[in-house]
């Protein structure tokens, strides 16, 4: 698990490789994760906003800005964790994910990041 601390929001991610499969003729990569978000300050926060890096050791960095987190924009009450999972396709079996989260703090109306840190994807096979 990797674990980063930023304004007070603790971000853990776990991850885990699905499998292989075909599609259009060409090898594709699956991978999950498990993403939690401990609010570790004295507010209630939401989130907001994400903003991927993909990297795939075959292809270009992905870009990915979106609302939310699989469809939804959580709250976080103070001492609370708000947890998803999610997937990646690569297009190579080794890759990895950085990001951030835009959160707002309710009372406030202040906005700021909590940084997702750098998670690698590796097929076992991929592996020496």
């Amino acid at each position: 698990m990797i674990t980063q601390v930023t304004n007070g929001i603790k971000i853990s991610v776990e991850t885990s490789f699905e499998g292989t499969f075909f599609k259009n003729y060409k090898m594709h990569y699956a991978f999950g994760y498990t993403i939690s978000i401990e609010n570790q300050t004295n507010a209630s926060v939401q989130l907001i906003t994400r903003h991927w890096d993909i990297f795939d050791a075959l292809k270009d960095i992905e870009t990915v800005d979106g609302e939310g987190v699989i469809g939804k924009k959580p709250v976080i009450l103070p001492g609370k964790t708000h947890s998803y999972s999610s997937g990646c396709l690569l297009a190579s079996p080794i890759g990895a994910m950085k990001g951030f989260y835009t959160l707002i703090e309710l009372v406030s109306g202040e906005t700021f990041e909590a940084e997702v840190p750098t998670f690698k994807f590796a097929a076992p096979f991929a592996m020496n």
